[in-house]
C-alpha cells in the first residue's frame, strides 16, 4: 500500500495562510488545514496552540526549509511570537484516502450576510435571492476566504467598490478576489502574482465561478493601466515599499484596499499611505488583523 508524510507544524494560528503558503511553494504539498490539535504518539491530545497539518506526497527537507522561510520572516518585520514556535512533527504514514483527509476540517465559509465561500466538494444551496457564491478548492493557493485577511477584503468589495468597475488585485494567490469583484459587477477584474504557480489555480477558479478574470505574471511596478479599485493583501511591509507603484495604477478617485497587517503592524503601512498623500478612508478590523481603505 502506498504511503504520504503528514508534517505537523505549531504556528500562530493568524499567519495560517502565510504558512501554508509556504508550504505549498516549498514541499511536495497537496493539502493543509488548521486544527486546535496536537499530536502525540499519533494520538491527538488537546492544545491551546494552533497545529498546522501538512499532507506530502513525498519526502522534503522540513528542517532546512522551515528554518530557511522562518528567517526571511523575521527579516520582513515578523517576531517569534507573531510565528509562533514552528516545533513540527513529520511522519510517513499508511494510504488511508490521504487525498481526503485535509478537507475534514473545511466547511462554508459565511464571509458576510451575503458573501459565501463554498469548498468544491461540498453542496450549498444559497440562503437568499443575492448571495454571492465563490466555489473554491482550499489550500489550492494563498487566498481561502478562511483567514481575516482575506475576508477584510472582500468585505470591503462589498462595501466600497463602484458598479462597473474596473479592479486590480496585487499579489492574487488563488484569485478569490478577483472573482468576488466581478460577482459584485466589477466590469473587469485583473490579478498579478509573482508566484509563477497560482496562475493556472487562479484560471481554474474564475472557470469554475464563470467569472471572466485576467491572471498573468506580474508586479504592480509593471503595470501601464490604470484602475478604479485596487486590492492588494501582503505583508506589510512589502505594501509599504510598494506604495508609490500601487497609487500610480489607481485612477483619481480610485479606491486601494491594504489588507494583511497585523494591528501591531499597520503604522508602518500608515507611514507609506502618508508618504504618497493618499486619503485614508476606514480602517477594517476582524481579530488582530486591519485593513486600510484608501483613496487617492
Amino acid at each position: 500500500m502506498s504511503s504520504y508524510f503528514e508534517l505537523q507544524i505549531k504556528i500562530n494560528p493568524e499567519i495560517e495562510e502565510i504558512v501554508s503558503n509556504i508550504c505549498f511553494e516549498n514541499f511536495p504539498c497537496e493539502g493543509v488545514v488548521l486544527a486546535e490539535e496536537s499530536y502525540k504518539d499519533l494520538e491527538m491530545i488537546s492544545t491551546t496552540e494552533g497545529t498546522l497539518r501538512v499532507f506530502l506526497t513525498q519526502k522534503a527537507d522540513v528542517d532546512n526549509i522551515l528554518k530557511e522561510q522562518r528567517t526571511i520572516l523575521k527579516s520582513r518585520g515578523f517576531s517569534d511570537e507573531e510565528l509562533g514556535s514552528w516545533e513540527f512533527s513529520y511522519v510517513e504514514k499508511e494510504n488511508e484516502d490521504w487525498s481526503r483527509k485535509w478537507k475534514e476540517k473545511w466547511d462554508v465559509t459565511h464571509v458576510s450576510d451575503r458573501i459565501t465561500v463554498v469548498p468544491d466538494w461540498i453542496e450549498y444551496t444559497p440562503k437568499q435571492d443575492n448571495e454571492v457564491i465563490i466555489k473554491l478548492e482550499p489550500g489550492c493557493a494563498f487566498g481561502t476566504g478562511t483567514h481575516a485577511t482575506t475576508q477584510l477584503c472582500m468585505k470591503a468589495i462589498e462595501k466600497y467598490m463602484p458598479q462597473n468597475a474596473e479592479v486590480a488585485d496585487i499579489g492574487m494567490g488563488s484569485g478569490i478576489l478577483a472573482i468576488c469583484a466581478k460577482k459584485f459587477g466589477a466590469k473587469s477584474a485583473y490579478g498579478c502574482d509573482n508566484d509563477e504557480t497560482v496562475i493556472d489555480v487562479a484560471i481554474e477558479n474564475a472557470q469554475k465561478n464563470n467569472a471572466e478574470c485576467k491572471f498573468e505574471l506580474n508586479t504592480a511596478d509593471k503595470i501601464s493601466k490604470q484602475f478604479d479599485f485596487v486590492l492588494a493583501n501582503i505583508l506589510h511591509n512589502i505594501l509599504a515599499e510598494i506604495m508609490g507603484d500601487l497609487k500610480s495604477i489607481m485612477k483619481g478617485g480610485a479606491y486601494l484596499v491594504l489588507s494583511g497587517i497585523l494591528d501591531e503592524k499597520k503604522q508602518v503601512v500608515l507611514d507609506a499611505i502618508k508618504k504618497y498623500n493618499l486619503e485614508l478612508v476606514e480602517e477594517m478590523h476582524q481579530n488582530q488583523w486591519v485593513a486600510l481603505i484608501v483613496k487617492s
